[in-house]
């Protein structure tokens, strides 16, 4: 029986979006790796933009790139314009 996988998490800032959904982060160490969002994150839509403190999770075998598995909350963060809960007229 093989077992699981074992990942390496590090926190990290989001520092440039980039296409396809993917993010450059520089961690706390000063290292910049790319990441793309978690499945469960974007099935809960949850937004990352620039600036947004985050973890990173990655594999030993290959420490440039990594998964974003959550965006952590600023407290007192001024919330953005237009991010009001959206209702479908029907």
């Amino acid at each position: 029986m093989s077992t699981k996988e074992e990942f390496i998490e590090f926190d990290g800032i989001v520092t440039e979006l980039l296409p396809e959904g993917r993010y450059r982060v520089q961690l706390d160490n000063a290292h910049t790796v790319l990441a793309y969002t978690a499945g469960r994150m974007k099935r809960n839509k949850i937004r990352t933009l620039v600036g947004d403190r985050v973890t990173v999770e990655m594999t030993p075998y290959d420490l440039t790139k990594g998964r974003i598995t959550f965006r952590h909350k600023t407290e007192g963060a001024p919330r953005p314009p237009g991010q009001r809960p959206q209702f479908r007229r029907r």
